[in-house]
């Protein structure tokens, strides 16, 4: 949002605020118009869409562990919510959606990396909650001409990402305990691996999915390009804070995969785009963000090994 305001567009901002927060809009206040209420609601939905050309729909309950806790919440927010904001923007004549899909999708299939031609094999009530919305996405298109895009995000990071939430992704949560010199818990063995994005990439790729005309159809990976296990990347976070503590481990989490690596082809030769900012950077980034905050000293330089 920062950014499109930042370049000069009109934008409207949609939440419920259920899991964002308001200190994220801060630095753009009053240069946005914000509906808050939730994707469900029809007329809010429709009262927001009203003039918009594009619509960068980030909205869901984004975890695998809530999700095999409360599958029919997750699908009715994900799936029923995606469906409705499809209709609304039909009905608005919205010229492009862009939706924010999963590299969970892909399940657990020991191929690497993640192809988008890959037959999808979603593990959790989330995979398949996004792959039903990549299903919406591609119906309305040969149904009614509506332009769509499904960017398949690969494990998101970056600065304002909460470590409060129970549902909280690992880079904020590692990050917070290596300020905090506090041992974190390694759901599994540690050995698992995934591809971190940062979110200015993600931003990038939003952008050039919106302006690139006659895209094929067909979802669209977007990922860091670097594959790092879960240990390591809290190894990395701990030598920039400080710490010497050694991460604690407790079971695997169900719906949880193996492995992860974004193949970025598609994106380079269709979008344009490939991700700018190194694992270390990003991480960085991230820490020096939740220093203050936390009282924390700042973080050193992080340096692969």
């Amino acid at each position: 949002m920062d950014r499109l305001v930042a370049d000069g567009h009109a934008v409207v901002v949609l939440d419920d605020f259920s899991t964002g927060s308001r200190e994220n809009l801060r630095e753009s206040a009053g240069a946005f118009e914000l509906v808050e209420a939730d994707l469900r609601d029809a007329r809010a939905v429709a009262r927001a869409l009203r003039g918009c050309e594009v619509v960068f729909h980030q909205a869901a309950l984004a975890s695998v562990q809530r999700s095999v806790e409360q599958p029919e919440l997750v699908h009715d927010v994900n799936v029923r919510g995606t469906l409705g904001l499809l209709v609304q923007a039909r009905d608005a004549g919205v010229r492009r959606l862009v939706f924010a899909s999963s590299s969970s999708v892909y399940g657990d299939t020991p191929t690497l990396p993640k192809v988008e031609s890959m037959a999808p094999s979603p593990r959790s009530p989330y995979a398949a909650s996004k792959l039903a919305g990549e299903a919406f996405l591609a119906a309305f298109e040969a149904a009614y001409g509506m332009e769509t895009v499904a960017l398949r995000y690969f494990n998101v990071y970056g600065p304002r990402q909460s470590p409060r939430s129970l549902y909280a992704a690992v880079v904020p949560i590692f990050a917070q305990a290596a300020l905090e010199r506090r041992a974190p818990t390694i759901h599994g063995d540690g050995g698992q691996t995934r591809d971190f994005t940062y979110v200015g990439d993600v931003v990038e790729a939003n952008l050039c999915a919106a302006r690139t005309p006659d895209l094929p159809p067909g979802p669209v990976n977007v990922g860091g390009g670097q594959q790092v296990t879960i240990r390591e990347l809290y190894e990395r976070l701990a030598r920039a804070a400080g710490s010497d503590l050694a991460p604690a481990y407790g079971p695997a989490r169900a719906g949880d995969v193996r492995d992860s690596l974004a193949d970025l082809e598609r994106a380079r030769r269709h979008l344009g785009w490939t991700p700018g900012t190194g694992l270390d950077e990003g991480l960085a980034r991230v820490l020096a963000a939740l220093a203050p905050v936390r009282g924390a000293p700042a973080p050193k330089e992080i340096r692969s090994r």
